[in-house]
């Protein structure tokens, strides 16, 4: 039998990782319009992450200095995990080099995003900041969520982020005390997926509270089904929820503001 190795292999190849970083780059400026849509931004500041295809120990990353509308799959920045530049021009910002290279390696997600949205950064603010089973929406995150409750200002360090990624032990969510929050997933649809409806669970848990009424919570058992009803994929689809989500915010940009592809 043949073992001669088709000549077009290696370009072909190259062509497949070459579209995937393109429209990995698409995937993560339209992840940042949409924050700015959803009001999960800070102006120039929080940062996504996303690891680059074929390209080990490194991530795409918002240069520090752009407001987040301005974010583009182009002006995108392709960082190493220890803060070197390797492609595209402006700063990257050190607090996400030093929380998200540990998280990537570390828990091996391949999209990090760090935001101080509203809902959740208030609830993080509280002495205790537990995501509460009493709503619909907060389900799916049940023995999913892990607490950093030791806030220790500005991640200047490697070490911080070491220390936040070794409290997460599996779990794709890290709360941080009086700080917001990391959400995490093996793809932006999915990671952005998560942190929209955990801000939602996050707002309407805040709204029940303020009624200062009895809340209801969700029974064990009913909790563990859910954990099972949160990971089924229907067969008759051909893409996950959280694609589905994803794909359909998309759609959205394209009309509403379509430069995030350029």
């Amino acid at each position: 039998m043949s073992t001669t190795q088709d000549p077009a292999a290696p370009m072909l190849a190259e062509q497949i990782l070459a579209e995937q970083r393109r429209q990995a780059r698409i995937d993560m400026a339209a992840a940042h319009r949409l924050a700015v849509m959803h009001d999960y931004h800070e102006a120039i500041d929080n940062h996504f992450t996303l690891l680059v295809p074929g390209r080990p120990g490194r991530f795409y990353l918002n240069a520090f200095g752009l407001h987040w509308s301005e974010v583009t799959a182009s002006n995108l920045i392709e960082v190493a995990f220890d803060g070197t530049i390797l492609d595209g021009t402006g700063p990257a910002d050190r607090t996400a080099i030093c929380i998200h290279a540990p998280i990537h390696a570390i828990t091996g997600a391949e999209c990090v995003l760090h935001t101080h949205m509203p809902y959740i950064t208030a609830l993080s603010q509280l002495e205790d900041m537990t995501l509460e089973m009493t709503g619909q929406n907060a389900l799916q995150f049940h023995d999913r969520i892990a607490y950093d409750y030791d806030y220790n200002g500005f991640a200047l360090e490697h070490e911080e982020g070491e220390r936040m990624a070794a409290l997460m032990q599996g779990k794709p969510i890290l709360m941080l005390a009086n700080h917001g929050v990391v959400v995490t997933g093996k793809s932006v649809a999915q990671a952005y997926h998560r942190l929209y409806f955990l801000e939602r669970a996050a707002r309407t848990q805040l709204f029940s509270m303020w009624t200062h009424a009895r809340r209801r919570f969700v029974r064990p058992e009913v909790l563990e089904k859910m954990k099972v009803q949160a990971s089924w994929q229907d067969p008759t689809h051909r893409m996950s929820g959280s694609d589905y989500h994803f794909a359909a915010l998309k759609r959205v940009l394209d009309r509403t503001d379509p430069g995030y592809a350029d």
